[in-house]
């Protein structure tokens, strides 16, 4: 039987509608939402199936939003199929979805957590004028020299090669992104966001955070989780814990995560959660992995089908 990774999106993966699929044909999801809305104090659900693009665009939203759709495809997923995940990772606030899927941490934890986390980036962006912008076409090495000669400037993502994000303030970024291009980048795109995400000036919005994650109570994983701060693998309680708040204000080491899960000798990925960057991704990280995507009820039935026929070939 194949070794499989289990990942999941981050922000910006959000789409209209989603979710409603699985919840009307997934027992199993159904409950996810049902308890995302009692834990959040407010309708999950109807945000996912109804909100507009511009209520999805919005930290204080997506990030809860995504975090259950994530979770909602992982529960119907497991109710109907037997793989052997032997590692998880999540992109920014899918490492949230990946602690839960390994069992660090419980379903009414993890979404205490990411409303808390959303909220406090959400202040952290309102009080800096905070921007972020792709790099396309630059190797790691010459971001990173470029953005430490330039201030309030710092890597974000290492999304894959030739894909790097950076983050800091909008004036900084603004002024200096033909530095980017006069070093060869064949774009440099800025994105919609609200705020320096995976920046120092998420620092205060860190630093409460753990204050929050220390009453949160963690499990030893069942798997290794590879985290964001430095793409390492972990099975350890009080490392998650001490993690999660870094994460907030350093980069996502994306392309180094799914390198070391493939040195394991693990290449079949599933995506679960809404959209399919993450496969995206793998494909330019990796050619030769394997990613299958779950993000609604159609996509999960074939996702098992195309899983359980090669299992059956293989094993004639």
């Amino acid at each position: 039987m194949k070794n499989f990774a289990l990942i999941f999106p981050g922000q910006g993966a959000q789409k209209l509608g989603m979710g409603k699929d699985l919840y009307e044909n997934s027992v199993v999801a159904r409950k996810v939402f049902e308890i995302a809305d009692e834990v959040l104090g407010y309708s999950i659900s109807d945000l996912c199936f109804n909100g507009t693009e511009e209520d999805l665009m919005k930290t204080i939203n997506s990030q809860p939003c995504i975090l259950t759709v994530s979770l909602a495809a992982y529960e119907a997923f497991k109710e109907k199929c037997s793989v052997r995940i032997s590692a998880a990772a999540g992109h920014s606030l899918g490492e949230y979805a990946a602690l839960y899927a390994s069992g660090v941490l419980d379903i009414r934890t993890v979404l205490k957590l990411i409303q808390k986390r959303a909220s406090l980036m959400n202040e952290a962006a309102e009080k800096t004028n905070g921007s972020m912008a792709a790099v396309i076409g630059l190797d790691d090495e010459t971001v990173i020299n470029i953005t430490k000669q330039t201030d309030e400037v710092y890597v974000a993502n290492f999304n894959s090669p030739g894909q790097v994000v950076i983050t800091g303030s909008k004036e900084q970024i603004n002024n200096n992104l033909e530095k980017f291009k006069e070093a060869g980048a064949r774009k440099v795109i800025p994105l919609s966001v609200s705020g320096a995400f995976h920046s120092p000036f998420m620092k205060e919005a860190a630093e409460e955070f753990a204050g929050f994650v220390n009453d949160c109570t963690f499990n030893n994983a069942k798997y290794n989780v590879y985290t964001n701060v430095d793409a390492k693998p972990e099975l350890e309680a009080e490392v998650f814990k001490n993690k999660l708040p870094k994460q907030i204000s350093s980069s996502v080491m994306w392309t180094q995560t799914i390198n070391n899960i493939t040195s394991q000798g693990i290449t079949n990925f599933i995506e679960m959660g809404p959209g399919k960057v993450l496969a995206g991704l793998n494909k330019k990280i990796n050619s030769e992995l394997t990613t299958y995507n779950i993000y609604d009820f159609d996509s999960l039935n074939n996702v098992i089908s195309e899983i359980v026929n090669k299992e059956e070939k293989e094993l004639v």
